[in-house]
């Protein structure tokens, strides 16, 4: 299928009567210690936390009337977007989310009236478990990322960025499944900007990908970065492979201090995910000299042991 300037555009005029803007920030400090320009998109303030909304708003709302709900695998973010946006139009969700899933994200699922049933660790356990449910429900199945009207729901949130701040040179963004890079890639397309991926070292399939040009899918990877442990699938590799973004990697230290710098010259928590942006910022701050760079914080559900780190 793939996706157009006017399927993205659609999507995010779509959602824009359900969302505010979410904002900008700055902080000059952080700036001296990455060594460039960096302006920060707060997608923590969503109502579920997270830029995941986006994408499950634009899929929801893309259905004609769905008595029998909807239905996802999650390791959280997405579950509870998708548990949120369902109950705008009052359809039911369930939320298929792994034994290991953070209970903080299995409550934001709960609290946004999704119904969780837990399945082993494994991406096939939890596609499996996803499948045998849907049959038996006749529930919709929206992918967290593999999923064109979730990808073009992502995209708006370079959009907006774009809007918001008309000079960027570059946006980063962290990167799991892909959803959110395969968004920002076919919004900034055209436009002169540099599209960077920043993934865990522990987690890096997608930069493994770009450099092997064919999805390299890790098993299980173990990072503190629960929401970017999930490989690029058909879709979402689609889109990456014609846009070539440049993929950086970082540390789970770096992610660590990462959020910490953020938490402390700022006064907003992300989730380790989330840091991931800027911990490859300030890594790799060789590619960011001298230029003007959007960083995507994609959410703001910290594991209570992190707060304040």
């Amino acid at each position: 299928m793939g996706l157009s300037a006017a399927d993205i555009q659609a999507a995010a005029d779509r959602i824009a009567g359900y969302l505010r803007p979410t904002p900008v920030c700055r902080s000059a400090i952080i700036d001296t210690i990455a060594g460039t320009e960096l302006v920060f998109k707060c997608e923590d303030s969503q109502p579920p936390g997270s830029f995941k909304v986006r994408g499950a708003l634009n899929a929801v709302l893309s259905l004609g009337r769905q008595d029998a709900g909807v239905i996802t695998h999650s390791s959280g973010n997405h579950g509870a977007a998708l548990a949120y946006a369902a109950g705008m139009r009052g359809f039911p969700a369930v939320i298929v989310m792994p034994e290991g899933a953070l209970e903080t994200k299995r409550q934001a699922v709960a609290r946004f009236g999704g119904q969780v049933i837990e399945c082993g660790n494994s991406a096939a356990e939890r596609a499996s478990v996803t499948e045998s449910l849907r049959r038996r429900s006749g529930a919709e199945f929206i992918h967290p990322y593999n999923d064109w009207r979730v990808i073009a729901g992502q995209a708006s949130c370079a959009i907006e960025f774009l809007h918001q701040v008309s000079d960027l040179d570059a946006i980063i963004v962290p990167v799991g499944g892909g959803g959110l890079l395969s968004g920002t890639c076919l919004a900034a397309a055209g436009r002169g900007i540099r599209v960077f991926g920043a993934e865990p070292e522990q987690a890096g399939d997608a930069a493994r990908s770009v450099e092997c040009g064919r999805i390299i899918a890790y098993d299980s990877p173990q990072t503190i970065a629960d929401g970017l442990r999930t490989p690029l699938l058909e879709k979402t590799w689609e889109v990456i492979a014609a846009h070539s973004p440049t993929m950086l990697t970082v540390s789970e230290a770096g992610i660590l201090d990462a959020m910490a710098l953020f938490a402390r010259h700022s006064g907003r928590s992300v989730e380790p995910s989330s840091a991931v942006a800027l911990a490859a910022v300030i890594r790799h701050r060789e590619q960011f000299s001298d230029i003007k760079t959007g960083v995507i914080l994609t959410g703001g559900n910290t594991p209570p042991q992190l707060i304040g780190y």
